[in-house]
């Protein structure tokens, strides 16, 4: 279960984590630290949900290492992976795979969707540079980053209200 107050608290920093995200295409490395704090004094203040074990660390260690390769790939913005990995400190662990589902799934649809929407956009470009082995600009047209935080807003919003009985 996990405290009304801090699903709040993540839901409206996570809706201004999104809008900056969305405006300016960067995370600010403060609310990583205001999380981290945040989970210090949790363990404190929740002492039955907020638990410092080792296990509460893998999925923040996941989404570091796993966001530095997405990183160097250049898909997914090292903001993203520092800010979901403090973020599931604040996550119990009981309920910290079910988070990752949702955002798994909202990830799996919202890439699809904009997938499908590009590639209906631009459905005669691709053909011609299919036709014309142009692989470099097909890459360029699906290869563009999009703003992640936008995504686990939204995974939030669907978590809370599929788990809202165990948000007390």
């Amino acid at each position: 279960m996990i405290p009304m107050v801090v699903y709040l608290f993540l839901s409206i920093q996570l809706l201004f984590v999104a809008y900056t995200d969305f405006k300016t295409r960067m995370i600010s490395n403060f609310w990583p630290i205001i999380n981290i704090f945040l989970f210090l004094n949790l363990t404190w203040i929740f002492p039955q949900t907020y638990v410092f074990k080792w296990q509460i660390l893998i999925f923040p260690i996941a989404f570091i290492f796993v966001g530095f390769i997405l990183f160097l790939m250049k898909i997914m913005g090292g903001g993203d992976s520092k800010y979901l990995s403090s973020m599931f400190l604040l996550i119990p662990i009981e309920i910290q795979d079910t988070a990752f589902i949702y955002l798994l799934y909202t990830t799996v649809i919202v890439g699809s969707t904009l997938i499908i929407f590009n590639l209906l956009k631009n459905f005669d470009r691709i053909w011609l540079m299919a036709k014309t082995y142009d692989v470099n600009g097909i890459k360029k047209l699906f290869g563009k980053k999009f703003t992640y935080a936008p995504v686990i807003f939204i995974a939030w919003m669907w978590f809370g209200w599929q788990n809202r009985m165990n948000i007390h």
